[in-house]
Formats: structure tokens, C-alpha cells, sequence
């Protein structure tokens, strides 16, 4: 049993190493690009370019209208700002026109992987390759919606929850993160009042379909954000991932076809319909359209959860909604991002840097879930990185399964 351990410590050694000498060769041989690289011209002009067209004109093109929970967060209140207004006509027109809408609009996942969501929606209802009508195998169809928020600088799904529960559960077996008691609360209000109104459950909005909505909460750990140990833990097993294939569009939650997705990817979707793909495809830049929710701490002089264009440039963002970096903006030193699992960006890079998958891809980070961590030459970056990575979520969880 020694000699295994040791062997199994020596390999783990190894790998370690040869990971650092992979990323090293990597990083010689492709020279980190700018946020502006896909195109051309002076850097000046582009970034005008892009404060100028890639932000939100008017806050009527924003889909969240409750992040600070000013309004009433109830049935009526929400009805009052345009929620479930026509569901019932949307329902009406098809599962295969709502996927439609939801791929031409250019949604990706907003849970961090930027996976194109109506392609993944569209994985549950097989077809036949003759008539291309649905398969039916008589079982029920899954959407877990994943509310188990818990990577470090990540806090808009909670916002939604506590402010617009109404457009998640329009949009839902819901999966909740157990230490969020207030917007669970919020959230299981609202599907009681969805029930009493004949909007969720049998027959709901009079469309024909019966569509029921569970709340269930989690019990703190990480890796449950992962799809298949989300699955795990709703069954009543342990929270660890699944080996696939097989995936859960094919075999899900109790067996069955179950797509997963985020809290903000769902709760968009419906506006989407009502509005239609190309209003939502018409914001940000081609393959990084629509709006998205930023949440941004750290040392800024108003830290805020907003919503705004997908590729708005991460200096504007970070100036038109929290006043800029506490002592200026040259006083900045780096900036986490997308989340405490994503590289952190230099000063220089994040003059160009806009928000979205591509950019941030091409300068080796990454937009994750949209949670910007600001950091001014008072940090030691040494220790925030060490304080990053001795956080409960990755220390502990990571690993597992």
C-alpha cells in the first residue's frame, strides 16, 4: 500500500511537471493576443469602436429589471414588467420554434463554458432520420436549472432569484445552492403563485402541456455545479460526476433526457421568444451576442451586479457602472475576469479587453460567469492567487469523483 502511494504521489509529481513545461512551450510559441487582434488598425480607433456600439443603448433592451430587488418581486409585480405576458402563445407555436429562436438569437450558455444553447437544447427530442418527427419513448423531460452558485466573486444567479423569480420559473426541476435561504424563499414563493394561477402544473396557461416545477436545495458542495453531480444529488446519491457517455440529453435525471442549464441562460429565454432572435442577436459582436450579467467587487468605488452588451470593452464597463478603480484607473494592477478560476488580466490588457468568450480567449483567460475582481496596486497578487486557490470550493471539491 506504501509503495502505491508513493507511486501514485511520484506520477502526480510528473504530471505536474510536465504540465508547466507544456504551458511554457505554449506560451513561447503563441504570443498572447490582443483583446482588438481580429482586427485591424489603430488600437484607439477599435476601442472607440467598441465603447461606442458594444454597450446598451437603452435600458429598455435590458431583460432584468428587478438585480437590486426596488420593485415588487410577486406575481403582480413581476406581470407589471412584462413577465409571463403571451406565454401561453409562445407555448403554442412548438418546441422546435422555440430552439429555432434561441439558435438564431446566438445564446450561449451564461454559466461559464459558452456552449450555444439552443444546440444543446435541441440534443433531447430525437428524431427520426426518415420523417424527422420526435421520437417518443413515453418518459418525462428534464430541465435542471443549475442555481448552485459557488465559485468565489459570482453573484448574479442570487440576484435573479431574490429580484425576478418569476423569469426563471417562467423560463424550469430547479437545483438551488443551499446557503442561498433568501432567494430560495423568493424563488419557492413564486412557484406557488405560478401554481395558483394556472401559469405552471397541469394544463398550465391552457396550452395542453403539463409542466410542473420543483425546488431543490443543495447541500454546499462545489462540484455539484457540475452537471452530472448536480443530477446525482437531486436523485438522492452522492454529489460526484457521472463518466459519459451515456450524456444526459440521452439518460438524465431518473433515467431520463434532461437537458441542464443556468440560472441567467433560462431566465432570458423567454424574452428571446417574445421579443425575437434578432433583437437579441442585433447586441454585442458576431458569436458573442446579447446581453449579460456582470457582477464586479474588489477595489472599484461602486461594486455592482449590472446588466450590459456582451463585448463591451472591460474599462468602460468597469467606469460607466462603478466609478471607475478606487484611485484611478492607473492605479490598476490586474483583473480577474470572469470568476476566481479564470487568469487574471494585466493593466494592459485590460485596455482592450472586451467582454465576451473570444476576446478574453485570445488573451488566455477566459469571460466564465461574468464576476469581475478588480485589483489595484495595494494587492499582493502573490497571495491573492494563493488566497484564491485555498478557497473551500477548489481545495476541497475539485477533485472529487
Amino acid at each position: 500500500m506504501q509503495a502505491l502511494r508513493a507511486s501514485s504521489k511520484a506520477s502526480r509529481a510528473s504530471a505536474r511537471r510536465r504540465l508547466r513545461q507544456v504551458a511554457a512551450e505554449s506560451h513561447r510559441s503563441t504570443p498572447c493576443t490582443r483583446g482588438f487582434a481580429t482586427e485591424a488598425g489603430d488600437v484607439s480607433q477599435q476601442y472607440e469602436h467598441a465603447r461606442t456600439n458594444y454597450v446598451l443603448k437603452s435600458d429598455s433592451d435590458r431583460i432584468f429589471t428587478n438585480l437590486y430587488s426596488r420593485h415588487d418581486h410577486l406575481l403582480k409585480g413581476a406581470q407589471a414588467r412584462g413577465d409571463w405576458h403571451r406565454t401561453k402563445d409562445i407555448i403554442a407555436k412548438g418546441d422546435e420554434w422555440i430552439i429555432k429562436q434561441i439558435m438564431a438569437s446566438g445564446l450561449r450558455g451564461r454559466g461559464g463554458a459558452g456552449f450555444p444553447s439552443g444546440l444543446k437544447w435541441s440534443f433531447m427530442n430525437k428524431r427520426d432520420k426518415a420523417t424527422g418527427k420526435v421520437l417518443l419513448d413515453g418518459k418525462p423531460r428534464y430541465l435542471v436549472v443549475n442555481a448552485d452558485e459557488g465559485e468565489p466573486g459570482t453573484c448574479k444567479d442570487r440576484e435573479i432569484m431574490r429580484g425576478d423569480p418569476h423569469k426563471l420559473v417562467e423560463g424550469s426541476y430547479i437545483y438551488i445552492r443551499g446557503e442561498f435561504y433568501q432567494e430560495a424563499a423568493h424563488l419557492q414563493a413564486a412557484i406557488y403563485e405560478a401554481y395558483k394561477a394556472g401559469l405552471v402544473g397541469k394544463n398550465a396557461c391552457g396550452s395542453g402541456y403539463d409542466f410542473d416545477v420543483y425546488l431543490h436545495r443543495g447541500a454546499g458542495a462545489y462540484i455539484c455545479g457540475e452537471e452530472t453531480a448536480l443530477i446525482e444529488s437531486i436523485e438522492g446519491k452522492q454529489g460526484k460526476p457521472r463518466l459519459k457517455p451515456p450524456f444526459p440529453a440521452d439518460v438524465g435525471l431518473f433515467g431520463c433526457p434532461t437537458t441542464v442549464a443556468n440560472v441567467e441562460t433560462v431566465a432570458v429565454a423567454p424574452t428571446i421568444c417574445r421579443r425575437g432572435a434578432d433583437w437579441f442577436a442585433g447586441i454585442g459582436r458576431p458569436k458573442n451576442q446579447g446581453t449579460k450579467l456582470f457582477c464586479i467587487s474588489g477595489h472599484v468605488n461602486t461594486p455592482c451586479v449590472v446588466e450590459e452588451s456582451m463585448s463591451i470593452p472591460l474599462r468602460e464597463l468597469i467606469e460607466r457602472h462603478c466609478g471607475g478603480v478606487r484611485g484611478g484607473w492607473d492605479n490598476l494592477l490586474g483583473i480577474v475576469p470572469g470568476g476566481s478560476s479564470v487568469p487574471i488580466l494585466t493593466k494592459e490588457e485590460c485596455e482592450t479587453a472586451l467582454m465576451d468568450f473570444d476576446s478574453l480567449k485570445d488573451l488566455n483567460s477566459g469571460l466564465g460567469t461574468g464576476a469581475v475582481i478588480v485589483m489595484d496596486k495595494s494587492t499582493d497578487i502573490v497571495a491573492a492567487i494563493a488566497r484564491f486557490s485555498k478557497v473551500r470550493p477548489f481545495s476541497r471539491w475539485a477533485c472529487m469523483g
